[in-house]
């Protein structure tokens, strides 16, 4: 069957939406990586915290469109620049019974700002809460703040009750090592209660009868199965056992186009792949570090063909990319995003002049992150070679490598941000470019500092005209190429596959799976 674009799936969505619901039907999803965890506050994976939204809720989402409508909160007003005020959904249960209640936002907001929470620069802004009543809440920032509903899309609601009976009110942390009681049991109030969860096996939804919402699918079980090889996940497709994959690999799309059994759904995804670097005075070992030197930093990017790796890694399925963010998310600006030439006598050159001939390091990846990763850093690796450096791949599962790039433990590594759940380039500038400083900063692995930026992502922070912030926030993108802080590669590409038994399901450009949208024959 011919591969199909997302537009033509999305097409089809208002046929599908008044199609009714008379079938019960189960699909069975073949993940390339398993969840993190159950607690979606525990690691910000993108993956993770898509997969619970079948089963947690925020006060607002994102619909077919990416546009923010109301979910757990049926609206809002600001009752200042720094004030406000949840009118929050009646009638509403978690999957317990449990009635939902502005004393559950109270607890959640709490639970995910919290000193130990992995996810607290999800939420930047946020100072306090107050509950009015029990439909009633409101929410107080440090100060004007312009992007709250679109933090809020991923901050996920638990019920105050479960949490405090379960001794879970604060949260866990995967890169820690610490669990809990939500890291395996899950109570929302989304469309999907969690049956079954195994780690690394199979984790089962089932459908919740008594969603708040009009289920638009007929979907009423999720089968879902981590498959880590590529080649199995696509044997299993083919074959019939599962009728979903997220992750359909780049080299065998031709395989599954050519399958009668089997619709290809392609496009490029928000996230941006790119390289960083220890930023320290010295490096785990104890040398001094050259990556403090642009020179070396430019030469790295001068050193790495960016175009070969999209012909021969990728297939021709990402997209080459010169700055950090993808053309859909705002801030992105066009005179930014020329692609860093390959030159390897001028990194040659740069090496040298930084006095880095021979400097030896570790490239630290993963083999279960991103698309095609090992050969990706291992393509990097031969290219930084050939001018003159001496890297070392240092490859793993992703539980072993996060601690590393936490801990700064990395002397240059392989990096992708997606800008969800803001879809905003505000994201990546406050979690990643910005110093570490309390929220902000969170995945400054390699600890650079800039103030002068961190000036401008501040304001930026505040600023409630758009065309104004987003102006300070392209400043410091630029800064950001100047500075050679990271050296983009590519938007990776975004493949799903489906059996024929699917009769429609939703592709948006930030890759996660709807499955409250989808439908099977």
């Amino acid at each position: 069957m011919k591969a199909q674009s997302s537009s033509l799936m999305i097409s089809a969505a208002a046929l599908c939406l008044s199609a009714g619901l008379s079938s019960a039907e189960t699909i069975r999803w073949g993940g390339s990586t398993d969840l993190n965890s159950l607690d979606p506050y525990s690691y910000g994976s993108t993956f993770t915290l898509s997969f619970l939204n079948h089963v947690y809720e925020g006060l607002v989402r994102y619909d077919a469109d990416l546009q923010i409508q109301p979910a757990l909160a049926e609206r809002w007003e600001m009752m200042s620049d720094s004030v406000w005020r949840f009118h929050l959904r009646k009638g509403v249960t978690f999957h317990d019974g449990a009635e939902f209640t502005a004393e559950d936002v109270m607890a959640s907001l709490a639970r995910v700002s919290h000193e130990k929470s992995p996810l607290r620069g999800n939420l930047p802004a946020y100072k306090s809460a107050k509950v009015i009543d029990d439909h009633t809440i409101d929410i107080e920032l440090t100060g004007a703040y312009p992007l709250l509903l679109n933090d809020l899309t991923n901050i996920f609601i638990f019920d105050a009750g479960w949490l405090k009976a379960n001794n879970s009110e604060e949260p866990t942390d995967v890169t820690a090592g610490v669990e809990g009681y939500a890291t395996f049991n899950a109570n929302g109030t989304g469309p999907f209660k969690i049956a079954e969860r195994v780690p690394d096996t199979r984790t089962s939804m089932v459908v919740n009868e008594a969603w708040w919402d009009t289920p638009a699918h007929n979907v009423t079980r999720i089968e879902f199965t981590p498959i880590a090889s590529a080649a199995t996940r696509v044997a299993a497709l083919l074959s019939g056992e599962i009728d979903f994959v997220e992750g359909a690999p780049v080299q065998d799309l031709p395989r599954l186009k050519a399958a009668d059994n089997v619709t290809v759904i392609e496009g490029n995804a928000l996230r941006t792949i790119m390289f960083g670097f220890n930023r320290r005075p010295e490096l785990a070992d104890g040398r001094t570090n050259p990556f403090n030197e642009l020179k070396l930093r430019q030469a790295v990017a001068h050193a790495i063909d960016a175009e070969l790796i999209h012909k021969r890694v990728m297939r021709g399925a990402s997209r080459v990319a010169g700055t950090l963010v993808a053309p859909q998310i705002p801030g992105y600006d066009a005179a930014l995003d020329a692609p860093i030439d390959y030159d390897a006598d001028l990194a040659r050159s740069l090496i040298k002049e930084a006095g880095a001939e021979g400097f030896a390091f570790q490239l630290t990846c993963s083999y279960d992150l991103w698309v095609n990763e090992e050969e990706i850093c291992s393509a990097v690796v031969s290219m930084l070679t050939r001018v003159g450096l001496q890297p070392t791949l240092d490859i793993g599962p992703r539980a072993n490598q996060m601690p590393k790039l936490t801990k700064g433990d990395a002397d240059m590594f392989i990096f992708g941000w997606a800008n969800e759940p803001m879809l905003d380039s505000y994201s990546i500038l406050v979690q990643t470019v910005h110093s570490k400083s309390g929220t902000a900063g969170v995945f400054n692995w390699g600890n650079w500092s800039y103030p002068e930026w961190d000036t401008l992502i501040d304001k930026a922070a505040v600023e409630l005209d758009r065309d104004t912030r987003l102006g300070y926030q392209t400043e410091v993108l630029k800064g950001a190429r100047d500075e050679m802080l990271f050296v983009p590669l590519h938007q990776q590409p975004m493949a799903w596959a489906v059996s024929s038994k699917v009769e429609y399901v939703l592709q948006q450009a930030d890759n996660k799976p709807r499955h409250w949208l989808t439908r099977i024959k």
